[in-house]
């Protein structure tokens, strides 16, 4: 979801998710807009399981899922006008990989599950922790030989995007570049200028992910 120049929008799992019961993940992620872009029109889309590019490593291990941004000229669905790539890898004990990454990019892995490390020096990671990768054009991920009972594989979100670098000042759910902005963000939403996320595929009206407005 863009939110640009606003939406409102609200955030809920799945009714038979709640009724079931069970583990499930929930990923938010912001991703800021250039101030050029700042106030463009909302936009929203749906991705599902079945529409990410899947790839896998050579010997099998690994299955990578290619959220948004491209991985070795193999491009997933998620549209950003800040250019990242989002990978959603699934590594089996013992398994290892080594992505080619872009030299502009930074890069983080996040462990929605397992264990395991990353980088060439093999830094341990866990489940809920942040890996934040230095310069170069690679990044590796490896996971343990023995996971928890409960966690038979090493899951975790491989992300990085080209850096910004411009002001940025934030409070609440606004995301803008100056104070001014911000003031006249809070003035929109107070006068109901922003729009609304339409409902998709069965969800109630403004269900969705969230993302900033002025992301």
């Amino acid at each position: 979801m863009t939110a640009g120049s606003g939406l409102l929008h609200i955030e809920a799992p799945p009714e038979h998710l709640v009724m079931s019961g069970g583990l499930f993940h929930g990923l938010q992620l912001w991703v800021n807009l250039p101030a050029k872009d700042k106030m463009m029109d909302p936009r929203y889309q749906d991705i599902r399981g079945g529409q990410v590019q899947l790839l896998t490593s050579p010997d099998g291990g690994a299955l990578l899922r290619v959220i948004a941004g491209e991985l070795d000229g193999h491009e997933g669905p998620g549209i950003t006008h800040t250019p990242i790539t989002m990978i959603h890898a699934t590594l089996r004990p013992g398994a290892e990989v080594t992505l080619p990454w872009r030299q502009d990019f930074n890069g983080l892995a996040y462990v929605l599950a397992g264990r395991g490390s990353v980088g060439t020096e093999r830094r341990p990671v866990h489940l809920g922790q942040t890996a934040v990768f230095g310069d170069g054009g690679s990044l590796t991920v490896r996971a343990d030989d023995k996971q928890d009972g409960h966690t038979p594989d090493l899951e975790v979100i491989l992300l990085g995007g080209r850096p910004i670098r411009e002001p940025m000042a934030h409070y609440g759910p606004f995301v803008m570049n100056s104070e001014a902005e911000l003031k006249q963000a809070f003035e929109d939403f107070q006068a109901g200028r922003l729009g609304r996320v339409p409902a998709v595929h069965g969800m109630q009206d403004g269900q969705g992910p969230d993302i900033t407005p002025g992301a």
